[in-house]
């Protein structure tokens, strides 16, 4: 009886043993590029979940943007840590990242393409992850900010997306009918390379019919959630990461909830 006892006991404890963070590759190809991203969620929880798509910043998928994928994923989200530039680019410093990004700021069509494609990727993983499909949203992270508020832009059918330090400028004359996602955005207040647009992006936002929020958050510069920035411009900053963090769950928690 003692055995059979231990035994049984012992199941939780084998089971979260076996349980792990999944990291699985997903690939397709647009234009004759290969993109290669990560599908990241943790298999210990079976029943469905939000799906995110997440853009990292401009050194693209490397191995702190998986981390972060992960503390974010947790056993709340399947995301989609998403590659915008093509399996043979991956930036080691910030030229190589400035040259990676212009030509996707240069045409902003192409960017609002990736993107696109990045969503219909993420769709594509229900059956084989615990996606639930009636709550997608996108999440990015400076570029990758201002990837998922061009994804807003182009009209995407999700539920909301969140830009942590992203560049706010439209980029082109901007279709305010288009919004379907609720959108938030959050950055410092001391960051001069978005904050200049800060007026223009919420005077966009106002021509919309979005549900939508910008945050400026005191005392923050660029980079606020970049555990390995420190520099004057481009600083890591704890508190600020965890409010916004904190305001990125409410958000997505608002979104998912609300239905038309």
């Amino acid at each position: 009886m003692r055995r059979i006892l231990f035994a049984l006991l012992s199941l939780p404890l084998a089971f979260a043993a076996s349980a792990k963070m999944v990291h699985r590759p997903v690939e397709w190809t647009d234009g004759g590029t290969r993109f290669h991203s990560v599908l990241v969620y943790d298999d210990a929880v079976s029943t469905p979940r939000p799906g995110l798509v997440m853009v990292p910043n401009w050194y693209g998928v490397n191995d702190q943007a998986v981390a972060k994928a992960e503390m974010i994923a947790g056993k709340q989200y399947v995301i989609l840590l998403t590659d915008m530039y093509g399996q043979g680019v991956r930036p080691r410093n910030d030229d190589q990242a400035k040259a990676a990004v212009q030509p996707l700021y240069g045409d902003r069509d192409l960017m609002r393409r990736r993107i696109n494609l990045a969503l219909a990727q993420l769709k594509a993983q229900a059956g084989k992850a615990p996606l639930d499909l009636g709550k997608l949203a996108a999440i990015g992270f400076c570029f990758g900010g201002s990837a998922v508020l061009d994804l807003a832009r182009s009209g995407a059918d999700l539920a909301a997306v969140v830009s942590f330090h992203g560049a706010l400028a439209a980029g082109k004359a901007s279709q305010s009918d288009r919004f379907k996602a609720r959108v938030l955005a959050m950055n410092g207040a001391d960051d001069k390379g978005t904050m200049p647009d800060a007026d223009a992006f919420m005077n966009e936002m106002r021509s919309s019919k979005a549900d939508w929020q910008f945050v400026v958050l005191g005392n923050a510069v660029h980079c606020f959630t970049e555990t390995d920035q420190n520099s004057p411009g481009c600083k890591y900053d704890a508190r600020a990461a965890a409010r916004s963090y904190r305001m990125m769950h409410d958000w997505l928690d608002a979104a998912f909830a609300w239905r038309p």
